[in-house]
């Protein structure tokens, strides 16, 4: 196996208000939900960077697709990690999505290894973490 990934599909419980979180509230870029034409097969998907993927796809598809039970949320399973190039961005980042909706975790703080960092849970509660890692500074 190669050291990549390509996508990062999420399970929801409302894919349209999922949708108008991720491409109204935070902006990110979308051709909007597809593939409602198959049972089971509507799914959303973001152009993140270098080709990655993030998908949009109701639990209870993911259940169906991978031939599971259904189990409920949990925040603490993973989180994602959305790295800027400075604390004043990670601020602004956590208000945007504050704004569209976002539940407060954790207000943007020092920490303990040097960084400024701050957590956000999203509709469905995904735990987003914004940070400004010195050590891994984005190219943009």
């Amino acid at each position: 196996m190669k050291p990549r990934i390509s996508v990062l599909t999420i399970g929801v419980d409302d894919l349209h208000a999922s949708l108008q979180f991720y491409r109204d509230g935070l902006g990110l870029a979308t051709e909007g939900i597809i593939g409602k034409e198959f049972e089971h097969g509507a799914v959303v998907f973001f152009e993140l960077q270098l080709g990655v993927k993030l998908a949009l796809f109701e639990r209870s598809n993911i259940a169906h697709d991978a031939g599971i039970a259904r189990t409920p949320r949990s925040p603490t399973e993973f989180t994602i990690g959305h790295n800027v190039g400075s604390e004043m961005q990670v601020d602004a980042v956590m208000s945007q999505a504050i704004a569209a909706g976002a539940r407060l975790v954790k207000a943007a703080q020092k920490t303990f290894w040097g960084g400024y960092a701050g957590y956000f849970k999203d509709p469905d509660d995904h735990l987003w973490e914004i940070v400004f890692n010195p050590a891994f500074l984005p190219e943009d």
